[in-house]
């Protein structure tokens, strides 16, 4: 009879529950961690609350175009006359919306494939990246200058123009990091059980990659605002009325000699957006690597 005991479920979800509650808590202990959250929290609340709170109709002038800041519009008027403040406040929702598709799809799509060409073993997995490194042939922005040209300019066009920019590399990351773990013990055997490859990259492939993963988060996030940002800035993106950081820094710039303001605020607000996001990763990775190592 086999003396081997084994743990009851409840005890090693008590475990993983501990352990996650651990890299939380260094988490938060972490300058980075810190900063990070307090950033995100404070765009979440300025896109979240904001449209509630906005004293103004955003398609609605009140005042002279480009005036500075007033009582009537604490932080001046755009190049229509139209309150910045209510247009900064309804602009972050339409980012964070854009963003999270955006970076879900990139992930999905290229996660899926960097597993399924890193654990193929056969000529399938020179097919996936060669198909992959096509994409990598022409410019982000002029993929997607082509794209928008082609198919329109509406957000979904941009959200699969954005994904097509991101995933290649997403992809080749992840073929990457399965690969070095494709030779250990434990995928060998599980290989050796005959078990699902659906099942092997979900239990051990990804819990072993997902520290490479999660550092490359916070770079694909921000390019990801950087190129909804120039297209907005070029025309392509959101249309007027619409309020959108990244459109309010194009459609004011006209008016920097009169009212900084209006292209200050959402430019401060995107960037803060980008790095705390960065910061929350590089974070989790510290955390990550501090645990593993005690």
């Amino acid at each position: 009879m086999s003396s081997m005991v084994t743990s009851p479920p409840e005890l090693t979800t008590i475990v993983a529950h501990g352990r996650r509650s651990k890299r939380a808590a260094w988490l938060l202990h972490t300058r980075p961690g810190i900063a990070g959250l307090m950033l995100l929290g404070f765009v979440l609340a300025v896109a979240l609350i904001g449209p509630l709170v906005a004293p103004h109709n955003i398609a609605q002038p009140i005042g002279v175009p480009g005036a500075g800041p007033s009582s009537a519009a604490p932080l001046g008027t755009d190049f229509l006359g139209r309150d910045v403040l209510s247009r900064v406040l309804h602009g972050g929702l339409p980012v964070l919306g854009l963003s999270a598709v955006t970076i879900g799809l990139t992930y999905l799509v290229g996660l899926s494939l960097g597993l399924v060409a890193g654990l193929s073993r056969s000529l399938l997995d020179p097919a996936i990246m060669r198909a992959v490194d096509l994409f990598l042939v022409f410019p982000p922005l002029l993929l997607l200058l082509l794209l928008l040209t082609g198919a329109g300019t509406g957000t979904g066009v941009l959200i699969i123009g954005i994904v097509l920019v991101l995933f290649p590399g997403v992809a080749r990351l992840t073929r990457t990091a399965t690969l070095e773990v494709s030779t250990t013990g434990y995928i060998e055997a599980a290989i050796a059980r005959g078990e699902a490859k659906v099942a092997i990259m979900r239990r051990e492939v990804l819990p072993n990659i997902s520290q490479a993963i999660l550092a490359d988060l916070g770079v694909r996030f921000a390019a990801a605002i950087s190129l909804a940002a120039s297209i907005n800035f070029l025309g392509l993106g959101s249309k007027p009325p619409a309020a959108n950081w990244g459109l309010m820094v194009a459609e004011n710039r006209q008016i920097v000699g009169t009212n900084l303001w209006a292209l200050v605020v959402p430019a401060i607000l995107l960037a803060a957006l980008t790095v705390s996001v960065n910061l929350l990763s590089d974070a989790y990775v510290h955390s990550r690597g501090r645990s593993g190592s005690k």
